[in-house]
């Protein structure tokens, strides 16, 4: 284990071999293949050109073994890796490698040849890769194609629409679900949702429980991970925001890993796809509206059945012309129980929810959540009586944004409750975890996670964050103690157990720090689900 100065005893980081994903987001993907004898010979062009050029009718008998293969592998969202075997006599070869997107690479060979040649695409989405083998002493070309698709998307925003709930049948039949079984809700082909899209946003309630349990989100057609989504105690509503794959049939299956039957909603803020659209920014978690203060909005608690909308694009680093913000939203002294909807500026309000309350609860939720034409959003309290709310922004998605989502499969990287965790202990009050995730690949700019805080013996907030420590700094012993923002990721009250989505930052370092900023230690557990990358 890495451990920070003596004098700073909770600082704490964990050398468990698979933390680090920047080798892991270079691991080759699924092979797009077409074997060699797919090859098509040619004769190479005449040297006459214009009108007057002759119809290509030279014998292509020269050098007959001459034929390519042809392999590509996704090795990071945007990025492939080609491999060409070549078969052909001892003869000078010349070997273009078209990209599909108006690139090329050109090198030498002689005789039979294997190498790999790798490429960055600027955008996501589907390419034909062709190589051509030029054998000019024979005359003869070989030249063979494959269709490849990249391992990462972009996102696109939808306007907040319930796709399932089963206490009316809203996308499923009505009925809870059972103890240790599940649930599906259509997400390809479902309203304006395209088929083959390879992941969805989903804020995920779990309601009318009566024992403790959670909820586990994944992709129809697949075995059920480990790790959890939705952690909810007995007589409680929780939300939390899910981003998961979905299944080669349009589907993602929600399983209740609890003891009793529950009630689930899923409401839907977007979607990710080969298409090439929005890519992601992350930022240093910035506070952008506190009614307590008057920050983003009129000072004083947001009315029961009242809204205020509040400006995005243009402040903070944020810029203008993104197509939808990641948030993290907060309720805190509300009067009665209730929820809020949070929606694109000069949007109907919809009926999907992002995060439920009961009077006097501090709550915190995640939210992707498009943005009005305006470059705001939209905020409304669905209870009868007044809450203040608090909205910090971990990032945006826009056309111009680079990095593309690259789902992994699901892994608990941190449980303090597990004996033979790295980190094992109840994280102290005031004190932080340092996650090493990707310091050796800065293409790498976020990861997406769940934290779950459990066992709380005070009340309390989590904030995640970007190290400014280098690995080097923690090695050598000469970090410094970081200063956590002013934003939160989830809020506790003692003795609960509380879960919420995080959009962490890698900052520049490849570090996330994990703070509990109460002063009564916790129990945190961080499960990965993917991660976001430029190259």
């Amino acid at each position: 284990m890495a451990q920070a100065e003596p004098a700073k005893p909770d600082a704490r980081g964990t050398t468990k071999p698979d933390l680090d994903l920047g080798k892991d987001a270079k691991a080759k993907g699924h092979a797009f293949s077409s074997p060699a004898d797919r090859s098509v010979r040619t004769a190479l062009p005449s040297a006459k050109t214009g009108a007057a050029a002759a119809p290509q009718v030279q014998s292509v008998a020269g050098n007959p073994t001459l034929a390519v293969g042809v392999t590509a592998y996704g090795t990071t969202a945007h990025g492939t890796e080609v491999d060409t075997t070549i078969s052909s006599a001892d003869t000078a070869l010349k070997v273009t490698v078209d990209w599909g997107d108006n690139k090329t690479d050109v090198f030498d060979a002689y005789g039979s040849d294997s190498r790999t040649t790798a490429h960055v695409y600027a955008e996501v989405g589907s390419y034909k890769i062709k190589v051509t083998v030029a054998d000019a002493a024979n005359n003869v070309s070989a030249v063979n194609e494959v269709t490849f698709v990249t391992d990462g998307s972009d996102f696109t925003p939808y306007a907040p629409t319930r796709l399932l709930d089963t206490r009316n049948g809203t996308g499923a039949p009505m009925g809870m679900v059972q103890p240790y079984s599940s649930t599906r809700v259509k997400i390809g082909g479902n309203g304006g949702i395209p088929a083959g899209v390879t992941a969805v946003v989903l804020n995920v309630t779990v309601t009318n429980t009566s024992t403790d349990g959670h909820i586990t989100a994944f992709p129809e057609g697949t075995e059920r991970p480990t790790t959890s989504n939705v952690n909810y105690k007995a007589r409680q509503t929780v939300p939390n925001l899910v981003i998961v794959p979905v299944g080669k049939n349009g589907y993602v299956e929600i399983a209740n890993r609890g003891g009793a039957p529950v009630d689930l909603i899923a409401d839907v803020t977007g979607y990710f796809s080969k298409t090439a659209s929005s890519g992601y920014t992350p930022v240093a978690p910035s506070r952008f509206v506190d009614t307590r203060e008057g920050l983003g909005t009129v000072k004083g608690q947001l009315g029961g059945r009242k809204t205020f909308s509040t400006q995005i694009s243009g402040l903070r680093g944020v810029p203008q012309g993104i197509s939808a913000v990641a948030l993290n939203v907060t309720v805190t002294n509300p009067k009665e129980a209730g929820h809020l909807s949070v929606f694109p500026g000069g949007g109907a309000t919809p009926t999907a929810s992002n995060l439920n309350f009961t009077a006097g609860q501090t709550i915190a939720n995640s939210v992707i959540v498009p943005v009005g034409q305006d470059g705001k959003i939209s905020v409304f309290n669905g209870a009868w009586a007044g809450t203040d709310v608090i909205v910090d922004v971990v990032g945006y998605y826009s056309t111009d944004s680079t990095s593309a989502f690259l789902p992994l499969s699901p892994e608990r990287l941190v449980d303090t409750r597990d004996p033979n965790d790295p980190v094992y202990g109840k994280l102290w009050g005031q004190s932080y975890i340092y996650m090493p995730m990707s310091y050796d690949d800065p293409s790498i700019t976020g990861f997406v996670l769940n934290s779950t805080v459990t066992n709380a013996e005070g009340d309390g907030y989590l904030t995640v964050t970007p190290d400014p420590n280098s690995m080097d700094d923690y090695i050598n012993r000469s970090d410094v103690w970081p200063t956590p923002p002013n934003s939160s990721n989830l809020n506790w009250t003692k003795g609960a157990t509380v879960p919420n989505l995080v959009q962490a930052s890698t900052g520049s370092n490849g570090i996330i720090d994990l703070w509990n900023r109460g002063w009564d230690d916790v129990d945190l557990i961080v499960d990965l689900f993917g991660l976001y990358q430029q190259g």
